[in-house]
């Protein structure tokens, strides 16, 4: 329980910061006018309360997805289930490409191709790090949850249309689910016999 607490907190750190960066970052570059300390402070405010609220949707999608592989692989073996996860992935990475060029009547385009690709590179990235921590199985696992499951969270902020909203939510979404899918090994480790025996006195 204690570690799937840290989990949490440092998740919502995790998405706090992400948004905050990449908020001020957009906000700087387009050059938006802030009318001194309390300006200042409510929009820091604003954005870390927005990366609190990505943090917990990016962790309400984490566990769906583990949800998700527990049934999977009970009803598949473990092979089909890691074709199936290869499909699915696949599949969620095109509907990306041109989900707002037929949703949004030609809106989209190039820059969802460019997300795909952005996605693609941190997922993985994500990936081949997450297969050096623990072993070459959690190659496609960690595609299908970064890229499926990230997309599948994204649609919302894809139907807004606007780059900036989009960049500024899937940052920090990207960000926790690459912090959550890593560090889960290290979450579902069991406790040392010292460490089960403090606990139990």
């Amino acid at each position: 329980m204690k570690n799937w607490l840290y989990l949490f907190w440092t998740t919502l750190l995790v998405g706090a910061v992400g948004s905050l960066v990449v908020g001020l970052i957009l906000q700087w570059t387009d050059t938006v006018q802030l009318n001194g300390a309390v300006d200042f402070l409510v929009n820091v405010g604003i954005l870390l309360g927005v990366g609190v609220m990505v943090s917990v949707y990016s962790q309400m999608g984490f566990f769906a997805y583990l949800m998700i592989n527990y049934m999977g692989n009970g009803v598949f073996t473990r092979r089909t289930w890691q074709y199936v996860q290869l499909v699915l992935t696949a599949l969620a990475l095109l509907e990306l490409m041109f989900f707002r060029t037929f949703v949004g009547e030609g809106q989209g385009g190039s820059s969802d191709i460019i997300l795909s690709v952005v996605i693609l590179i941190v997922a993985c990235a994500a990936a081949f790090y997450k297969a050096k921590l623990t072993n070459g199985t959690a190659w496609i696992p960690t595609l299908f949850f970064m890229i499926a499951v990230t997309i599948v969270e994204m649609i919302g902020v894809l139907k807004i249309g606007v780059n900036a909203a989009t960049a500024w939510i899937v940052a920090p979404l990207l960000a926790c689910n690459a912090y959550q899918i890593l560090i889960l090994h290290k979450v579902l480790k069991p406790a040392s016999p010292a460490a089960s025996a403090q606990s139990s006195q």
